[in-house]
């Protein structure tokens, strides 16, 4: 077993068994967000133990065989660094540079050669999280992380069938007779994502969620630099729905600074994705170019309800995610908590209000909400539903 295979058993075993004691001996407090001196000897475990597989890994100067290696050890330092986060062990907060330089330089490291951000990311939690014997990597052993973890990444594997069946289409024309079944490929796979978050929204509970599961995505320092948490939409399909759909454009700067801040904490190739979707003609401006000589046509009136059957479902899927999980799971427990917890709850840096007005602007650019203080597609959409008979 080799330095990074050591890494990567000491991630899926000690480190959960450790992580897992320390959340049950928070959540037993009445404050359960009180971190700091509670179960410091299990948080100097922690630290030392994964310290050593740190520094042996860095001595090697290679991280060894090919992308899927290097990945998998940015993905254990990047969740080793995040649990020093979660238990108070560092915060960006009160500290110019990481005190834990090893760790950083590791990272960066790998980071660098990959072409992501030097810390953990969805993907090492999600679609790229390799199983061995039927176990995933997690932080805990709680019920309510495993189906975090599992219903997240079915919505995400869902939502790439979609990304993957609009490029087809993108491919092939809108006006492509074939277009039919990738139009249903994609409202099936949408159909998906309700269930899955239907399922998660009854099944997750709201405290363990909040206080077991949700702050090991805080933001951390990497060297100098702080780094914001991975968050659930950090993978290229969502935005390749956007784009494709027309829905959300490039030429947004608030879209596009979305867009750009997001990219180093996506594996290259959906970065590769991203940027020739970036450059595609969304199917909304293909149906309205056509629409003037071809909007009684068969083919037209087929594909321009099918297209707007898949923009329905998509916004059903952007305002259960927002009116339900956000709400429910972070904005509604926040309220309970202790002022003095609530700097630095989200996990991507700014205050929970900041936090709470960017994701409603999103959701009603992906249901095409009729603002005016936006550039939602609420007019274009109206237009073609116009047309259809």
């Amino acid at each position: 077993m080799n330095n990074s295979e050591r890494f990567d058993r000491w991630i899926r075993t000690a480190f959960v068994e450790l992580n897992t004691e320390l959340e049950n001996l928070y959540f037993a407090q009445a404050d359960r967000a009180q971190v700091e001196g509670c179960g410091e000897s299990l948080k100097a475990t922690l630290r030392d133990e994964g310290h050593v597989h740190v520094v042996a890994l860095l001595a090697e100067g290679n991280t060894g065989d090919g992308f899927d290696n290097a990945f998998g050890v940015l993905g254990s330092v990047g969740m080793y660094l995040g649990a020093l986060r979660r238990h108070e062990l560092t915060n960006p907060l009160r500290e110019e540079r990481s005190p834990f330089v090893e760790a950083s330089s590791l990272a960066l490291h790998v980071g660098s050669s990959l072409g992501m951000a030097p810390r953990f990311a969805t993907a090492h939690l999600a679609t790229h999280n390799k199983a061995e014997a039927g176990l995933r990597k997690s932080f805990t052993s709680l019920p309510d992380e495993f189906l975090f973890i599992d219903e997240n990444t079915r919505g995400i594997l869902s939502l790439q069938r979609v990304a993957d069946a609009l490029i087809r289409i993108s491919f092939l024309g809108v006006s492509s007779p074939v277009a039919d079944v990738l139009f249903e490929t994609a409202k099936d796979a949408l159909r998906d994502v309700i269930r899955f978050n239907a399922r998660l929204f009854e099944q997750l509970d709201v405290q363990r969620f909040f206080y077991s599961v949700r702050p090991y995505y805080k933001p951390y320092r990497v060297g100098r630099q702080e780094y914001r948490g991975a968050n659930a939409g950090d993978f290229s399909g969502i935005n390749e729905i956007d784009l494709l759909l027309g829905l959300c454009r490039a030429n947004n700067p608030y879209y596009a600074q979305l867009l750009m801040d997001k990219m180093l904490f996506m594996l290259p190739s959906d970065q590769a994705r991203l940027r020739d979707c970036m450059m595609r003609t969304s199917l909304l401006d293909e149906l309205l170019a056509l629409a003037p000589e071809h909007a009684k046509a068969e083919w037209f009136q087929q594909n321009a309800r099918a297209y707007l059957e898949v923009c329905d479902l998509f916004g059903q899927t952007a305002a259960q995610h927002h009116d339900t999980l956000v709400k429910r799971f972070i904005e509604e427990p926040a309220q309970e908590m202790e002022t003095r917890h609530l700097v630095g709850v989200t996990a991507s840096g700014p205050p929970l209000s900041v936090l709470l007005r960017a994701l409603e602007m999103l959701r009603d650019l992906r249901t095409a909400a009729d603002r005016r203080d936006i550039p939602t597609r609420y007019a274009d959409l109206a237009s073609l539903r116009a047309l259809i008979a």
